[in-house]
C-alpha cells in the first residue's frame, strides 16, 4: 500500500526546483492522518528510563500497522530539559538522552521505507535561556545579540514594564541584574522569547529550519505559533470580558486566562513571517507545516487568516476539541466556525501531551470502550487532518500521578487545582506482563506506568484482535482512506435532533451521513422524505435499515452512503 509514497518522496536530496510534482504528493497532508509521539514515553532503547529515537525506529512497523500517513516527534532536540525538550538549546542537535543523530537519520530513512513521512516539532517562539544566542544577549545592550530577545526596562518604580503574564504563572518578565533590564518569557523564566521584530532573527530561525529540511524531514508543527511577535509599544492587556473567558483552564486556576491577550500575542506582523515561512518550505516538494494556535478568544479568526490561500501555512492546530464539553452544542458551534474561511484547513485532535486524556476528560459514565469508538469514528469523520496521541488507539486514560512523582513544571505550579500534563505523557504500554509494559528494562521509569493501563497494553489487544480499541482505530482508518469524502470533502452540518451530531461529507460523486449519538441514552434522527441511504460496511456503524427514522443507541453512530 506504500509503495507508490516510496518511490515519490525517498529518504534521498530534495527534487531540484522547477522539477515536475505529483499534485496529489505535493497535498498528501490535505486529510493526512497524523501520529504524535512523544518521545520520551514511546520505547526506551538503552534502558535509561527515557524513550528515545531508535526506540521510535524499533517501532515503526506498529505505527506503520496503523495506516496513518506521518508521524509528528515532540522535541528531541538538546535542551536543559525544565519544559521537557520544549527548551531547546541547540536546535541542530539531538539531546544525548535521545540518541544521535545518525539514530534520526536511520529513523527518517526506515520511516521513509515503510511509507510513513516524518514531521518534526520546531519550537521558536522563545529558546532555552542555555541557547548561545541568549547567554551572549543578556551580557550587555550592546552585544551583537543585544536585540535577539525582547528586552525592557523597569518602571520608574522598578517593576516589569507591563501586566503580560506568563501561561506558566505569575509575570511574563524576568528580571536580569547583568542587563538591568526585564526580559520576557511567555512560558518559564528559562524559555526566553526571541524578538521577531529584528530581521536577523526570522533570518536564523529560517536557517535552523532549513538544515531539517535538508535532513529529508516532510514538515513542520510549529509550536505557539501566534506567539512570535508582540507589540512594540509594551502596552498593558485588557481585562478581558467575562462572557469570553477561556473554559480550557479556569481563571480561578490560572490568571492569565483573565486578559485579552492583543498585545503579548496573535500580532497582525506575524503574517509576513509566515510568508517567508511558505516560502522555505516552497524550495522542497510534498512538505507540510501545521502550527498550533493558542489563542482560545480568536483561533478560528487566526487559522483562517494563517491558513487560506497557499502563503501562510497549510494547516492551524486548533484547540476545539482538546477541552470543552462532549456534546452536541459544543462540536456544531466549532464546526460552523471552522466552516466559514471555506479555504482554510485544520489539523483536529482529542487529545495530546498537553491535555487530560479525552476518554477520561469525556466519558465519565463507565462505558470507555464504546466510547473510545464513537470518539474515533468522529474525529476520523469531520473535516480537517487529523491527529492521533499514542496510546490513544489503545484507549488509554488519565493516569492519577502523585504530588511526589510529578516531573510537570507546570502542574507543580498549579497543583492540585490543575494537576498538569504528567498524566497523558505515561509510557506506552507494549506488554502487559513486562516491567513498565514493556517500555523499559530500567529499574525505573522516569513516569509510572499506571497498573490499569497494563491491561490494554498492544500485545493483549493484538491477542483480541476484532474486539479490541486497536484493531478498530486500524480498521476506520482503513475505511477512511478510501473514501475521498472522510479524507477531503466538505461538510454541512444538518439539524441535530436529541444528542445526535449530524452531518454529511461530500467530494464529487460521493456523498456520505454520519450521525453521531454522543450521549449513553438512546436517541432517534428523522431523515428527509427524499434521503434514501445505502451500506457502506463503515467499523462501528449500526446497518441502514429502513427508512424515515433512525435509532440510535447510546455512543452509538451510521455511517452510509446517501443515494
Amino acid at each position: 500500500m506504500f509503495d507508490n509514497f516510496a518511490t515519490t518522496n525517498p529518504a534521498s536530496p530534495a527534487t531540484p526546483l522547477g522539477e515536475s510534482v505529483n499534485e496529489s504528493e505535493k497535498n498528501w497532508w490535505r486529510g493526512a492522518v497524523i501520529y504524535q509521539v512523544y518521545p520520551r514515553s514511546f520505547q526506551d532503547h538503552n534502558g535509561d528510563g527515557i524513550g528515545d529515537l531508535i526506540g521510535i525506529t524499533q517501532r515503526l512497523e506498529y505505527i506503520a500497522d496503523l495506516g496513518v500517513d506521518a508521524i509528528w516527534i515532540s522535541p528531541f532536540f538538546t535542551s536543559p530539559m525544565k519544559d521537557f525538550g520544549y527548551d531547546v538549546s541547540n536546535y541542530r542537535d539531538i539531546d544525548p538522552i535521545f540518541g544521535t543523530m545518525e539514530d534520526f537519520d536511520r529513523l527518517v530513512e526506515k520511516a521513509h521505507s515503510l511509507g510513513i513521512r516524518i514531521i518534526i516539532d520546531q519550537v521558536i517562539s522563545h529558546s532555552s535561556d542555555q541557547h548561545p544566542w541568549f547567554l551572549e544577549s543578556r551580557q550587555s545592550k550592546t552585544n551583537a545579540k543585544s536585540d535577539w530577545y525582547v528586552w525592557a526596562d523597569p518602571k520608574p518604580d522598578g517593576s516589569p514594564p507591563n501586566n503580560w503574564l506568563s501561561i506558566f504563572g505569575g509575570s511574563a518578565w524576568y528580571w536580569e541584574p547583568r542587563r538591568k533590564q526585564y526580559y520576557l518569557h511567555n512560558f518559564l523564566s528559562s524559555q526566553p522569547d526571541l524578538n521577531f521584530h529584528n530581521e536577523e532573527v526570522q533570518s536564523a530561525v529560517l536557517e535552523e529550519m532549513r538544515f531539517w529540511l535538508d535532513k529529508n524531514v516532510d514538515g513542520f508543527r510549529l509550536d505557539t505559533v501566534n506567539f512570535y511577535f508582540h507589540s512594540k509599544g509594551l502596552e498593558n492587556n485588557p481585562p478581558l470580558a467575562l462572557d469570553r473567558l477561556n473554559a480550557f483552564i479556569a481563571p480561578d486556576v490560572n490568571p492569565y486566562n483573565l486578559q485579552d491577550h492583543i498585545f503579548d500575542k496573535s500580532r497582525p506582523e506575524n503574517l509576513s513571517f509566515l510568508k517567508k515561512i511558505r516560502a522555505l518550505l516552497n524550495e522542497y516538494p510534498n512538505v507540510t507545516s501545521v502550527g498550533e494556535i493558542g489563542d482560545a478568544q480568536r483561533q478560528h479568526e487566526i487559522m483562517a487568516d494563517y491558513t487560506t490561500g497557499d502563503e501562510h501555512l497549510h494547516m492551524a492546530y486548533a484547540f476545539d476539541f482538546l477541552g470543552g464539553s462532549f456534546d452536541v452544542k459544543n462540536f456544531r458551534a466549532a464546526i460552523e466556525a471552522a466552516s466559514v474561511a471555506k479555504g482554510s484547513w485544520q489539523c483536529l485532535a482529542f487529545s495530546n501531551h498537553d491535555v487530560e486524556r479525552h476518554i477520561s476528560r469525556w466519558a465519565k459514565n463507565g462505558k470507555q470502550d464504546e466510547f473510545a469508538r464513537l470518539s474515533a469514528m468522529l474525529l476520523l469523520s469531520m473535516r480537517g487532518s487529523v491527529c492521533l496521541y499514542q496510546g490513544e488507539e489503545l484507549g488509554l486514560t488519565e493516569a492519577n500521578i502523585a504530588y511526589e512523582e510529578l516531573m510537570d513544571p507546570y502542574g507543580i505550579e498549579f497543583w492540585p487545582k490543575f494537576k498538569g500534563r504528567d498524566g497523558c505523557r505515561t509510557p506506552m504500554v507494549w506488554q502487559a506482563h513486562e516491567n513498565f509494559g514493556g517500555f523499559t528494562t530500567a529499574a525505573k521509569s522516569w513516569l509510572p506506568v499506571p497498573a490499569d493501563h497494563l491491561e490494554r497494553a498492544v500485545d493483549q489487544q493484538e491477542k483480541s484482535n476484532a474486539g479490541s480499541t486497536l484493531e478498530f482505530y486500524r480498521s476506520f482508518i482503513r475505511f477512511r482512506k478510501a473514501h475521498p469524502a472522510l479524507v477531503s470533502g466538505d461538510i454541512s452540518l444538518l439539524a441535530d435532533c436529541d444528542n445526535i451530531l449530524a452531518f454529511t461529507r461530500q467530494n464529487e460523486g460521493e456523498r456520505i451521513l454520519c450521525l453521531f449519538n454522543m450521549s449513553d441514552q438512546n436517541a432517534s434522527f428523522q431523515l428527509s422524505p427524499d434521503m434514501k441511504l445505502q451500506t457502506m460496511n463503515a467499523p462501528g456503524s449500526i446497518d441502514v435499515g429502513g427508512v424515515g427514522e433512525i435509532q440510535l443507541s447510546g455512543f452509538e453512530a451510521l455511517i452510509a452512503k446517501i443515494v
